[in-house]
């Protein structure tokens, strides 16, 4: 008896390796796609201004990118003596605005240099609602928990979004004639919007992208959400709070995600690296100077082969790490 619902992934006809820089952009959900990549040190970029959740949000961060946008004062919004920009992540803000302005702008060159020469952007949208600022009518990406009564809530309807998107992928084609565009529906439940609110927002997300994948040759969809609620669809796939997949989820998908973009070569490096940054991060048990050194040893001969097959790698963080161990 067959207790799952399993479908098949066509593999992807363009792979990632260790020389196709990749961005993702978009929900907490491509973070944690975007970190295993890191983890296997594929040169990879992560939402760099934070976490975006819905598609106009999505498109004004890209367009930044693409653009290389100077942000300035004007730009920010102080809030009783902090800075903040209403497109970026809390890690941003500041009580010194200069310093704020600095971070913003280092991110969003880095991030334009980084899609410029880019062989794939991956774009996961969230959730179909919105929050306008009611000061300046602008669709903000985060609102720095202020008072609710500063904006206004919407949803966008399936038209807001592919007119918004086309424009966005045709600058794309334009700025990097070579990158191949990824969607992906976050499978993290928006449950503050209610159970049926959530699932006519993603609805709109699905029509949304299915319009926009007609008649594109380097425009794919990923099958995250499909994989999380038709595949996995049980609760011990779930976090604690029963809404963001579980650690086991995540690796479930990355499985399937590294076997539709990854030759299988690609993946035994991915393994490989993976082994050492996992173990430069993991807490030692033993404090027996002998079998930290026979560790460390051993660890710094596996990035020492890791080096020779991928030349490119940079694992100096993780070779400094095992040398101090054995001083």
């Amino acid at each position: 008896m067959n207790l799952r619902t399993t479908f098949k992934i066509d593999p992807a006809p363009v792979k990632i390796n260790y020389h196709t820089p990749v961005m993702f952009i978009g929900s907490c959900f491509a973070s944690e796609i975007g970190k295993q990549m890191s983890d296997g040190r594929l040169p990879v970029l992560i939402n760099p201004s934070g976490a975006v959740y819905n598609p106009i949000s999505v498109s004004k961060t890209i367009e930044f990118i693409i653009s290389d946008k100077k942000f300035t004062e004007e730009n920010l919004y102080n809030n009783k003596g902090e800075y903040l920009s209403f497109n970026h992540y809390t890690d941003f803000s500041s009580d010194n605005k200069d310093k704020c302005l600095s971070r913003i702008n280092d991110i969003t060159h880095k991030a334009h240099e980084f899609l410029s020469n880019a062989s794939f952007l991956f774009v996961t949208f969230g959730t179909a609602r919105t929050y306008r600022l009611r000061e300046t009518n602008e669709v903000v990406s985060n609102c720095h928990k202020l008072p609710q009564d500063n904006f206004i809530q919407e949803i966008l309807s399936v038209e807001d979004i592919v007119t918004r998107w086309r424009k966005t992928l045709l600058n794309l084609q334009k700025f990097n004639k070579n990158l191949n565009v990824i969607f992906t529906i976050s499978p993290v439940r928006h449950i503050k919007d209610g159970a049926h609110g959530n699932q006519v927002s993603k609805s709109i997300l699905f029509v949304a992208v299915e319009e926009l994948l007609k008649g594109s040759d380097t425009f794919h969809y990923f099958p995250a959400y499909e994989l999380v609620m038709d595949d996995l669809r049980d609760y011990r796939f779930y976090a604690d709070d029963m809404l963001h997949p579980s650690s086991a989820a995540v690796n479930y998908i990355w499985e399937a995600f590294s076997g539709c973009f990854l030759e299988r070569k690609i993946i035994d490096l991915w393994n490989e690296v993976a082994k050492i940054t996992k173990a430069s991060n993991h807490r030692l048990t033993t404090r027996s100077d002998d079998k930290i050194k026979i560790f460390a040893n051993r660890m710094l001969k596996q990035i020492s082969e890791v080096e020779s097959k991928i030349p490119s790698i940079d694992l100096v963080n993780e070779r400094n790490y095992f040398m101090n161990l054995k001083k």
